[in-house]
């Protein structure tokens, strides 16, 4: 299947694979501190459960916002989708440079090329001018 302008489920993937990993992460972070016998265990778990809610709203809004993007074929979505989008890989890209084990790379990398996939899907959306996306046929 090749999304061409499918901002609604390239967002649900996102968000669902994101968040996955954001637990992920947050769980690796609070077994490696209550392991250490120098962490604050509880604190770690706290802010380890606040940080995974505020970035799964996130995620759950510009799902809503690929998704009305989609639906009303709107361009103004679209352009608050490609900025939202930008948003996340800019985090992306200082998270990926002070990573601090290999799957916070993992996670921040993955969370780049959706980005970038997102930001080319409401791009070509955003220039349909609510009409359908198509091929453009090569003529011979």
């Amino acid at each position: 299947m090749k999304l061409t302008y499918e901002t609604a489920i390239a967002t649900m993937i996102q968000f669902i694979s994101l968040s996955f990993l954001g637990f992920l992460n947050g769980a690796v972070s609070v077994v490696t501190t209550c392991r250490d016998t120098h962490g604050d265990c509880i604190s770690n778990m706290i802010v380890s459960i606040i940080f995974f809610i505020i970035t799964a709203v996130w995620f759950g809004f510009v799902w809503l916002v690929g998704y009305t993007a989609q639906e009303r074929r709107s361009r103004r979505f679209a352009q608050a989708l490609i900025v939202a989008e930008a948003a996340i890989a800019f985090v992306a890209l200082f998270n990926a440079r002070h990573h601090t084990d290999i799957l916070s790379l993992l996670t921040s990398l993955v969370d780049l090329c959706f980005s970038v996939w997102i930001i080319t899907l409401a791009w070509r959306l955003m220039h349909s001018g609510g009409q359908r996306i198509v091929k453009k046929r090569v003529k011979r």
